[in-house]
Protein backbone atom coordinates (compact mmCIF):
# COMPACT_ATOMS: atom_id res chain seq x y z
CA UNK A 1 0.00 0.00 0.00
CA UNK A 2 1.33 3.42 -0.94
CA UNK A 3 1.39 6.51 1.22
CA UNK A 4 -1.92 8.14 2.12
CA UNK A 5 -1.59 10.77 -0.64
CA UNK A 6 -1.12 8.12 -3.35
CA UNK A 7 -4.27 6.12 -2.66
CA UNK A 8 -7.22 6.97 -4.88
CA UNK A 9 -10.30 7.94 -2.87
CA UNK A 10 -13.98 7.47 -3.65
CA UNK A 11 -16.95 8.52 -1.52
CA UNK A 12 -19.84 6.14 -2.10
CA UNK A 13 -23.17 7.92 -2.17
CA UNK A 14 -26.40 6.15 -1.14
CA UNK A 15 -27.85 3.99 -3.89
CA UNK A 16 -24.56 3.46 -5.72
CA UNK A 17 -21.85 0.82 -6.17
CA UNK A 18 -18.11 1.11 -6.76
CA UNK A 19 -15.34 -1.27 -7.80
CA UNK A 20 -12.16 -0.51 -9.71
CA UNK A 21 -9.03 -2.53 -10.58
CA UNK A 22 -6.87 0.19 -8.99
CA UNK A 23 -6.37 0.55 -5.25
CA UNK A 24 -9.01 2.81 -3.72
CA UNK A 25 -10.02 3.99 -0.31
CA UNK A 26 -13.81 3.71 -0.55
CA UNK A 27 -15.79 5.45 2.18
CA UNK A 28 -19.45 5.89 3.00
CA UNK A 29 -21.74 6.84 5.87
CA UNK A 30 -24.55 4.53 6.95
CA UNK A 31 -27.66 4.76 9.11
CA UNK A 32 -30.38 2.24 8.23
CA UNK A 33 -28.61 1.73 4.90
CA UNK A 34 -26.34 -1.28 4.44
CA UNK A 35 -22.99 -1.50 2.69
CA UNK A 36 -21.75 -4.86 1.45
CA UNK A 37 -18.04 -5.06 0.69
CA UNK A 38 -16.90 -7.85 -1.62
CA UNK A 39 -13.19 -8.64 -1.78
CA UNK A 40 -11.23 -11.23 -3.75
CA UNK A 41 -8.52 -12.56 -1.45
CA UNK A 42 -6.42 -13.87 -4.37
CA UNK A 43 -6.41 -11.00 -6.88
CA UNK A 44 -6.72 -8.45 -4.03
CA UNK A 45 -9.47 -6.32 -5.51
CA UNK A 46 -12.89 -5.41 -4.27
CA UNK A 47 -15.85 -3.11 -4.20
CA UNK A 48 -18.77 -1.84 -2.18
CA UNK A 49 -22.45 -1.07 -2.52
CA UNK A 50 -24.69 1.24 -0.48
CA UNK A 51 -28.27 -0.02 -0.43
CA UNK A 52 -31.08 2.09 0.98
CA UNK A 53 -34.11 -0.21 0.79
CA UNK A 54 -34.32 -4.01 0.58
CA UNK A 55 -36.40 -4.67 -2.54
CA UNK A 56 -37.20 -3.05 -5.85
CA UNK A 57 -40.93 -3.45 -6.36
CA UNK A 58 -40.83 -3.31 -10.15
CA UNK A 59 -41.92 0.34 -10.38
CA UNK A 60 -39.56 3.02 -11.64
CA UNK A 61 -35.90 2.32 -12.32
CA UNK A 62 -34.16 -0.80 -11.01
CA UNK A 63 -31.29 1.10 -9.35
CA UNK A 64 -28.72 0.02 -6.73
CA UNK A 65 -30.79 2.01 -4.23
CA UNK A 66 -32.55 -1.32 -3.73
CA UNK A 67 -30.70 -4.18 -2.07
CA UNK A 68 -31.67 -6.92 -4.50
CA UNK A 69 -30.43 -4.78 -7.41
CA UNK A 70 -27.35 -3.47 -5.54
CA UNK A 71 -26.19 -7.00 -4.68
CA UNK A 72 -26.47 -8.28 -8.27
CA UNK A 73 -24.77 -5.19 -9.69
CA UNK A 74 -21.91 -5.27 -7.16
CA UNK A 75 -21.23 -8.94 -7.88
CA UNK A 76 -21.23 -8.24 -11.63
CA UNK A 77 -18.93 -5.24 -11.20
CA UNK A 78 -16.29 -7.04 -9.10
CA UNK A 79 -16.31 -9.97 -11.53
CA UNK A 80 -15.84 -7.50 -14.41
CA UNK A 81 -12.64 -6.11 -12.82
CA UNK A 82 -11.05 -9.55 -12.56
CA UNK A 83 -12.36 -10.98 -9.30
CA UNK A 84 -13.42 -14.64 -9.15
CA UNK A 85 -16.59 -15.70 -7.35
CA UNK A 86 -14.88 -18.63 -5.63
CA UNK A 87 -12.30 -16.29 -4.04
CA UNK A 88 -14.75 -13.64 -2.81
CA UNK A 89 -15.48 -12.88 0.82
CA UNK A 90 -18.04 -10.41 2.13
CA UNK A 91 -18.20 -7.91 4.98
CA UNK A 92 -21.48 -6.19 5.90
CA UNK A 93 -22.00 -2.90 7.72
CA UNK A 94 -24.88 -0.64 8.75
CA UNK A 95 -28.52 -1.50 9.13
CA UNK A 96 -29.03 0.57 12.25
CA UNK A 97 -32.54 1.37 13.39
CA UNK A 98 -31.71 5.02 13.94
CA UNK A 99 -34.48 6.67 15.94
CA UNK A 100 -35.83 9.97 14.78
CA UNK A 101 -35.72 9.10 11.08
CA UNK A 102 -39.28 7.80 10.88
CA UNK A 103 -37.93 4.63 9.24
CA UNK A 104 -37.27 2.79 12.51
CA UNK A 105 -40.98 1.85 12.61
CA UNK A 106 -40.48 -0.20 9.45
CA UNK A 107 -37.21 -1.76 10.71
CA UNK A 108 -35.59 -0.89 7.37
CA UNK A 109 -32.12 -1.49 8.83
CA UNK A 110 -32.96 -5.05 9.90
CA UNK A 111 -34.64 -5.78 6.57
CA UNK A 112 -31.60 -4.50 4.63
CA UNK A 113 -29.26 -6.72 6.67
CA UNK A 114 -31.50 -9.77 6.19
CA UNK A 115 -31.66 -9.22 2.43
CA UNK A 116 -27.86 -8.85 2.17
CA UNK A 117 -27.22 -12.03 4.17
CA UNK A 118 -29.77 -14.03 2.15
CA UNK A 119 -28.33 -12.93 -1.19
CA UNK A 120 -24.75 -13.66 -0.10
CA UNK A 121 -25.88 -17.13 0.92
CA UNK A 122 -27.49 -17.59 -2.52
CA UNK A 123 -24.26 -16.36 -4.16
CA UNK A 124 -22.30 -18.78 -1.92
CA UNK A 125 -20.04 -15.95 -0.75
CA UNK A 126 -18.95 -16.33 2.89
CA UNK A 127 -19.48 -13.43 5.30
CA UNK A 128 -16.21 -13.01 7.18
CA UNK A 129 -17.12 -9.89 9.18
CA UNK A 130 -20.13 -7.78 10.01
CA UNK A 131 -21.01 -4.82 12.17
CA UNK A 132 -24.75 -4.34 11.81
CA UNK A 133 -27.84 -3.24 13.68
CA UNK A 134 -27.98 -1.17 16.81
CA UNK A 135 -29.12 2.41 17.03
CA UNK A 136 -26.12 4.39 15.79
CA UNK A 137 -24.80 5.22 12.36
CA UNK A 138 -21.40 4.22 11.03
CA UNK A 139 -18.73 5.60 8.75
CA UNK A 140 -16.73 2.91 6.97
CA UNK A 141 -13.56 3.10 4.93
CA UNK A 142 -12.47 0.13 2.80
CA UNK A 143 -9.07 -0.32 1.21
CA UNK A 144 -9.95 -2.16 -1.99
CA UNK A 145 -6.48 -3.74 -2.29
CA UNK A 146 -6.01 -5.03 1.27
CA UNK A 147 -9.67 -5.66 2.10
CA UNK A 148 -9.18 -3.86 5.43
CA UNK A 149 -12.21 -1.90 6.59
CA UNK A 150 -12.20 0.74 9.31
CA UNK A 151 -15.46 1.41 11.16
CA UNK A 152 -16.37 4.50 13.15
CA UNK A 153 -19.63 4.79 15.09
CA UNK A 154 -21.51 7.93 16.00
CA UNK A 155 -24.82 9.13 17.31
CA UNK A 156 -26.26 9.84 13.86
CA UNK A 157 -25.28 8.85 10.36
Amino acid sequence: MGSEEQINKHFLFPGTIFADPLEYQISTVLGSCVAVCLWDKVVRRGGMNHMMLPFWNGEGLATPKYGNIAMEKLLGKVLSIGCHREHLVAKIFGGANVSGTGLEVFMIGDRNVTLALQMLEEFRIPVVAKDVGGRVGRKIIMNSETGVILVGKGKRA
